[in-house]
């Protein structure tokens, strides 16, 4: 009996690892198992077994490893959604989609991370910022974004959002008189209101016909223009 005791507590640290090879928690550890994989959609587990999601992999910018949480690419899919439906995610890892507040928070939960936003205008001039420390809070305080560390050529956009908590149109959570969700059309960690809204409108570049709603990152284009793409993307810090 002893012997089987021993036995299992020695097989113990070797079935976890299996576990986490079968259920990688982010796209770092799919590429940690093997670097080779290509850029792709893959399945993740941000919370345990019954937490399995679909999800866009960046294999290969600087260095690989980025989960995808958020991505515009073609207007197909409708952002102006509400709370619940950005707690829990939608769309899909093949296109557009929102990865959902619980999973990001589980992602960057208890470790230290980094955010990548790239991004793409209708003259086919690309962009990016990089964030060295992002994290997102648990449900309970809000969802507050904590982002700092900026570099990159699209300036930073998100200084101002830095400490807010997440706001949709119908749970208004930033620090304008009214609501910034309404007003954008968007979702976000809306401060009074902010320098980006990448979960607005989807708009075809310079359009002011109805302000701020587009798809917009004001230190790179400037306010009322609508980026043709924009992708979040977070990795662990090695």
């Amino acid at each position: 009996m002893k012997l089987v005791s021993v036995f299992l507590l020695l097989l113990a640290p070797l079935l976890a690892s299996c576990q986490q090879l079968l259920r990688p928690i982010d796209c770092s550890a799919i590429y940690l198992q093997e670097n080779s994989k290509p850029s792709g959609v893959y399945t993740i587990y941000p919370n345990g077994k019954r937490s399995a999601v679909k999800v866009y992999c960046d294999m290969t910018s600087e260095g690989g490893r980025w989960t995808v949480f958020q991505r515009r690419m073609d207007g197909t899919l409708n952002f102006y959604r509400g709370w619940d439906q950005y707690k829990t995610g939608f769309g899909n890892g093949a296109g557009e989609y929102w990865l959902g507040l619980d999973n990001i928070y589980y992602l960057t939960n208890n470790k230290k991370s980094e955010l990548m936003v790239e991004m793409e205008d209708f003259e086919g001039r690309k962009a990016f910022a990089r964030y060295s420390s992002f994290s997102v809070g648990a449900a309970g305080g809000g969802f507050v974004l904590t982002v700092s560390g900026f570099s990159g050529g699209a300036g930073d956009s998100l200084a101002t959002h830095n400490g807010m908590k997440f706001s949709t149109f119908d749970k208004d959570q930033d620090n304008y008189g009214g609501n910034c969700a309404r007003s954008y059309l968007g979702a976000f960690w809306y401060n009074g209101c902010g320098h980006t809204n990448p979960n607005g409108i989807y708009r075809w570049g310079a359009d002011g016909t109805i302000s701020y709603v587009g798809v917009e990152w004001v230190h790179w284009k400037g306010y009322n223009y609508s980026l043709k793409t924009i992708s979040m993307k977070v990795r662990p810090v090695l």
